[in-house]
């Protein structure tokens, strides 16, 4: 017998089993897994990045791979991308190992200027040996009208003073064509009109808000008047919104990513109809007037998400009508230091549920404590609520801050539904035919939704209005008590 041979093919045999071995160790295809096929951005105006996203790339194999990352060079570089903290288009030869993974960091700038609503995509490749796998990015995308802060030169005897802000100082009209982004505070100037047309939509970065008025000149002349004027003219079907500029689902509801709107002083007759109000750190501010004309009057509006003050009044002389003011972090109204304040239809409903809540829906006040510690008094003229409901989780809903000794304490309750300390007299003219301390039977206040049930003790219970359409416009028969009416 030749024992040659079979020596031989054993030799052959480990070789080609050591050269197949050595062939596996060494081959970079393989199949990668992702943790999403398609990266959707949030949209995202023009010129302003998105949030991060994170892309996980796994290798579930029992031997590591060797890829080849390639993002695509379209769309004039508005995708970026960051592996193992270097900004990179293109990587070579990124090894993961054996049922190991990576994070790609991905973020985009929407810099093309197209119409008012258009989409972005672009794909990142792996090339891992002779497998070829993509992912798609797609960022929807906003064009806008983009109000930044200029330079504003103030004089003080010799010296100037540059106050940066968006200054309005002639009459201007916002359309609804694009959107309007805000960066830092709008100034409507003394004797200009800012008015918004219907539809148009407003979003303001962190630190941003609209002073009504120059709050630089009322400082310099307390008797200013006509310190600007603001005009919203939104409709039933096409409100004028004012939010935040995070676009991204999670900020939806997030309160205090903006600044507020502040009517200064000497601001009058300024007008917001049919508008949402949301994410703010104030909602409304007024300040004091010099005469009898309105600061502002607020109708068919939806203030909600607010860190602090739904309405927040200083001396002012505020109306509002057809209202819900909700998840306020403070009140929902503040008529402070005075003034004169008319509500009528209105739902303030306060379920705030980001933190523990202390201070009541509403609060009345007529004075206030300077830093050197004087009191000084500013009647209360009037906070008249004819057919509201005044309703929150807290056991009163009403805070009465009255300095006793003298000055104007006027307030009246008319056919209102009122969360109020049990122990509050209640059997005089300040309380006409209102219900107290019942259950309002919101269809789903965590939810947002203050719409009434047919059970509710808000239902039919309203006086004659000459306020014939609720906030959804719905027609008031016999009415209910609030700004919804209950839809049959």
């Amino acid at each position: 017998m030749n024992t040659k041979k079979p020596l031989l093919l054993l030799i052959i045999i480990t070789f080609l089993f050591a050269c197949k071995k050595d062939l596996l160790d060494n081959n970079i295809s393989g199949y990668l897994k992702f943790s999403n096929d398609t990266i959707i951005f949030d949209t995202s105006f023009h010129s302003i990045g998105t949030p991060t996203k994170i892309l996980t790339v796994y290798n579930q194999n029992n031997f590591n791979i060797t890829t080849n990352i390639l993002l695509s060079s379209s769309n004039n570089g508005v995708f970026r991308m960051n592996i193992d903290g270097e900004p990179v288009e293109n990587q070579k030869e990124i090894e993961i190992a054996s049922n190991d993974s990576i994070f790609i960091f991905l973020e985009a700038t929407a810099n093309i200027n197209l119409n008012n609503e258009f989409l972005l995509t672009s794909n990142i490749k792996f090339i891992s040996g002779d497998k070829n796998q993509t992912i798609q990015l797609v960022v929807p995308a906003r064009n806008a009208n983009f109000h930044l802060p200029n330079d504003n030169f103030f004089f003080d005897g010799t010296d100037s003073i540059n106050f940066k802000y968006y200054s309005i100082s002639e009459n201007e009209i916002w359309t609804n064509n694009l959107p309007h982004v805000v960066y830092g505070y709008i100034v409507i100037e003394p004797e200009a009109t800012l008015t918004i047309e219907e539809g148009t939509e407003i979003y303001f970065h962190n630190n941003s808000g609209i002073f009504v008025g120059n709050p630089i000149l009322s400082n310099q002349n307390s008797q200013l008047n006509n310190n600007g004027t603001l005009i919203v003219n939104g409709s039933l079907n096409n409100k004028v919104i004012f939010k935040g500029d995070r676009l991204d689902s999670w900020y939806e509801n997030i309160p205090g990513q903006w600044n507020g709107i502040h009517f200064v002083q000497g601001s009058i007759n300024n007008i917001i109809n049919h508008a949402i109000i949301s994410n703010g750190i104030n909602g409304i501010r007024a300040d004091s007037v010099s005469n009898n004309n309105p600061t502002v009057e607020i109708n068919n509006t939806i203030i909600k998400n607010i860190s602090n003050i739904g309405i927040l009044g200083q001396g002012a002389t505020i109306n509002v009508t057809n209202t819900l003011i909700t998840k306020c972090g403070q009140y929902s109204v503040a008529c402070n230091i005075g003034g004169s304040y008319t509500f009528t239809h209105c739902t303030f409903a306060n379920y705030w549920d980001y933190n523990r809540r202390s201070t009541p829906t509403i609060l009345l006040n007529n004075y206030y404590n300077s830093i050197d510690g004087t009191t000084y008094i500013r009647d209360l003229e009037k906070a008249n609520f004819k057919n509201c409901i005044i309703d929150g989780p807290l056991t009163t809903e009403i805070s009465f801050d009255e300095y006793q000794e003298i000055g104007l304490f006027n307030y009246k309750f008319e056919h209102c539904i009122i969360k109020i300390d049990p122990t509050t007299e209640t059997e005089n003219l300040n309380y006409i035919n209102s219900i107290f301390n019942e259950d309002v039977k919101f269809i789903d206040a965590s939810e947002d939704d203050f719409h009434l049930k047919d059970n509710s003790p808000a239902v039919n219970t309203a006086d004659i209005s000459t306020i014939l359409l609720d906030l959804d416009g719905v027609q008031r028969n016999i009415p209910d008590i609030g700004a919804y009416e209950l839809i049959d």
